[in-house]
C-alpha cells in the first residue's frame, strides 16, 4: 500500500494542470480547421472502440448493460460529434449586421472535468470532445470506481488527437485519484473552469471550489400519464427509460404517475412491459436493502439488474422483470423509495386528475430532483403547456422516455450528458452543457448612434418647464450651518409636540469648525517618513511569502516580475506600484 497516496493525487494535479495550461498556451492560438480536424480524430477513435469501451465499463465498475453502454459510447461519440462538428468556435462566430456588433470565441483555459461511475466512458469522450472544440486543455478526474475504463478512454482519444497535431498535455487524466486530488485539481490557480458529475457532495465542493463551475444536481424524474394518453406507448417509454442501463442516467424516470381513471390499463400495460408490482410486505424488505439510513440510496444496488436486486431483498421476481415497481401514497422521508435511485426501482402513483397530478410531480422534483427533468404523456396540449409553466424541472419532455429525451437523443435539444438544473437545483445553467459554455465571447460594438446632450434631452421629453425648474449643473450650491441643524431640529420636536425641550447636551453644536489653516499646521509637523525602494527582482515565492505575511510588495517600472508572480501577483492584488 503507498503512503500518503492523498499527497501523490494532490502532486499530480498539480503536475497535470500546469502541464495542461502550458501547452494550452499553443492549442489556443489554433485555427478552426485544424481544431476541427483535432476532434473528428478523436470522436472517430471513441467511435471506434465504443464496444471494448462499454465492456470495460462494466466489468471494473459493475455497473449497467455493456449494450446499454456501448449506446451511449456511440451517442457520445457520434450523435455529440455531428452536433458540435460545424460549430464556430474559433475568431469572429457570428456577426450582428443590424446593431453592428461582431462576437469573437476566446477559450477559458484548462478544464477539470469530473467523472462518475455510473456513466464512466460515455462522459469521458463527451467532455474531451466539447472541451477539445472550444479550444481547451482537459484534465480528467475519474471515480476511484471507474480509475482504469476512463484512463483507457482518455488514453485512446489523446493519441488520436495528438496524431493530427494537438500538442502533447492538453488532454491529461489522474491515475492517483484522491478526494484530496480531486478538490486540488478544482481549486488549482490554473484551472479555468470546473465540469462537476457526481454527488451532490461533490457539486457542492466545485460550486465552493473559488473557479466557475458547471455542476449538475441528481435528478428524480417524474413520468407523468394523463387520461388521453397512448397507454402503450406511454408505459413502453417509462419502462424503457427505467430499465435502460440499469437505471444509471440521473434523467431515468424515478416514478410514474397516472390518472385514476386509466390506473387498471396502465397497471396491465406495465407488467406486459416487463414491470413486476411488489406486495407490501416485499417492498419493505426492498426498502432495508435499498435505502440507507441517511435517506440516501444504497451504492450496492445502484445500476443492478431488477432480479439482482430482488434477489439481495429475499425475494423473487420473473426472469427477465425490467423493473421492480412499488405503490407508494406519498413523498419524502416516510416513503423512503421516493428517492432518486439510481436502479430498476420504479414507484408508483394514482392521481385524481392532471392537476393533482401536477401537484404529486413537485412533490416528487423537490425531494432531490429540483430543476431536472419531467416526463408529461398526453394528447392534450393545455395540460402540456400547464405542466411545463408550473414545474421546477428545465427539461419537460413530451411522450418521448424521459432517460432519452433529457440528453437530445430523442429530442431536438443538445445532445450532452451534463444537463444543468439551474437555479432550481443551485446550478449555474439550465442549460445542456456544450462547447459553448466553454468559451468566452467577446463583443466588438461599433457606434450606432451619435452622442448629443440636447437631442437627448429632447428625444427622452425633457421639457422647457422641467429645464427652467432644474438647477444649472455645476451651479447648485448647498449652505449648511450650525444654525440650519438647530432650526430643523426644533421642528422636528415641534412636530412630535415637544417644543422648547432644546438641544440634547450631547448633540449640542456650540464647537468652532477648525479653520483649514490649522489642519495646513497640524499636517505640517507631521514627520516625513523614508521613501521605500521599489523591488529588482520579484518571484511567485516572494509573492507567496507577502501573502502569508499580509504585507504589499512595492514594484516599479523597471522591476522584473516572473509571468507566474504576475499571474498570481495580480489575482491577489499583491502589488503596489510607484
Amino acid at each position: 500500500m503507498v503512503e500518503d497516496r492523498d499527497l501523490l493525487s494532490i502532486q499530480q494535479a498539480r503536475t497535470l494542470v500546469a502541464n495542461a495550461h502550458k501547452a494550452w498556451e499553443s492549442f489556443a492560438h489554433f485555427s478552426q480547421e485544424d481544431v476541427d480536424r483535432i476532434v473528428h480524430e478523436a470522436a472517430s477513435a471513441a467511435s471506434f472502440a465504443s464496444l471494448k469501451l462499454a465492456q470495460h465499463a462494466v466489468e471494473e465498475t459493475g455497473y449497467g448493460v455493456v449494450e446499454h453502454k456501448f449506446i451511449k459510447n456511440k451517442f457520445a461519440a457520434v450523435d455529440i460529434y455531428q452536433f458540435i462538428k460545424d460549430m464556430k468556435t474559433v475568431g469572429i462566430i457570428r456577426e450582428i449586421q443590424e446593431r453592428k456588433i461582431f462576437e469573437i470565441a476566446e477559450p477559458l483555459g484548462v478544464v477539470a472535468a469530473v467523472v462518475p461511475s455510473t456513466n464512466p466512458t460515455s462522459t469521458t469522450i463527451y467532455k474531451i470532445l466539447i472541451s477539445l472544440k472550444s479550444r481547451n486543455a482537459v484534465v480528467l478526474s475519474p471515480h476511484p470506481g471507474a480509475e482504469d475504463c476512463v484512463r483507457r478512454t482518455t488514453e485512446l482519444m489523446r493519441e488520436a488527437a495528438e496524431s493530427v497535431g494537438l500538442p502533447p498535455g492538453v488532454v491529461a487524466c489522474m491515475t492517483d485519484v484522491t478526494l484530496e486530488g480531486t478538490q486540488e485539481l478544482m481549486q488549482h490557480r490554473r484551472t479555468a473552469v470546473i465540469l462537476a458529475t457526481g454527488g451532490m457532495g461533490l457539486v457542492r465542493a466545485a460550486y465552493s471550489s473559488g473557479r466557475p463551475a458547471y455542476g449538475v444536481g441528481p435528478g428524480n424524474v417524474p413520468a407523468y400519464i394523463e387520461s388521453t394518453a397512448d397507454v402503450k406507448k406511454a408505459v413502453r417509454d417509462i419502462i424503457t427509460g427505467k430499465s435502460y442501463d440499469n437505471g444509471t442516467l440521473c434523467c431515468s424516470e424515478q416514478a410514474l404517475i397516472c390518472d385514476q381513471d386509466i390506473r387498471s390499463v396502465v397497471r396491465e400495460e406495465v407488467m406486459q412491459q416487463g414491470g413486476f408490482f411488489l406486495s407490501l410486505q416485499q417492498i419493505e424488505e426492498l426498502t432495508k436493502i435499498a435505502v440507507l439510513p441517511s435517506g440516501t440510496i444504497n451504492p450496492k444496488i445502484v445500476g443492478k439488474s431488477a432480479n439482482f436486486i430482488a434477489e439481495k431483498a429475499g425475494f423473487t421476481v420473473p426472469e427477465g422483470t425490467r423493473a421492480l415497481v412499488v405503490e407508494l401514497d406519498g413523498v419524502g422521508r416516510d416513503y423512503p423509495l421516493s428517492v432518486e435511485k439510481l436502479s430498476p426501482i420504479l414507484a408508483f402513483y394514482v392521481v385524481r386528475d392532471w392537476k393533482e397530478g401536477c401537484e404529486r410531480s413537485k412533490q416528487i422534483l423537490a425531494y432531490g430532483g429540483m430543476g431536472h427533468t419531467l416526463a408529461i404523456h398526453s394528447k392534450r396540449e393545455e395540460v402540456i403547456r400547464e405542466f411545463a409553466l408550473q414545474k421546477p424541472a428545465s427539461r419537460i419532455v413530451v411522450n418521448t422516455p424521459a432517460t432519452y429525451g433529457a440528453v437530445g437523443f430523442s429530442t431536438g435539444l443538445a445532445p450532452a450528458m451534463t444537463l444543468g438544473c439551474g437555479s432550481y437545483g443551485g446550478n449555474i445553467t439550465s442549460d445542456n452543457i456544450t462547447p459553448m459554455h466553454l468559451i468566452n465571447i467577446k463583443r466588438l460594438a461599433y457606434e450606432t448612434r451619435g452622442v448629443d446632450c440636447e437631442q437627448a434631452l429632447n428625444e427622452y421629453g425633457f421639457s422647457q418647464a422641467e429645464r427652467e425648474l432644474a438647477p444649472k449643473h455645476g451651479t447648485a450650491t448647498v449652505t449648511t450651518t450650525i444654525e440650519t441643524i438647530e432650526d430643523q431640529v426644533e421642528q422636528f420636536l415641534d412636530r412630535r409636540g415637544l417644543a422648547g425641550v432644546g438641544m440634547p447636551p450631547h448633540m449640542s453644536f456650540d464647537v468652532e469648525p477648525t479653520p483649514s489653516s490649522n489642519i495646513r499646521n497640524e499636517i505640517s509637523r507631521v514627520e516625513p517618513v523614508e521613501p521605500m525602494e521599489p523591488m529588482e527582482f520579484v518571484s511567485e515565492d516572494d509573492v507567496r511569502r507577502a501573502l502569508q505575511e499580509d504585507r504589499k510588495l512595492l514594484v516599479g517600472p523597471e522591476t522584473i516580475i516572473t509571468p507566474s508572480a504576475r499571474e498570481l501577483g495580480n489575482e491577489r492584488s499583491i502589488f503596489l506600484h510607484v
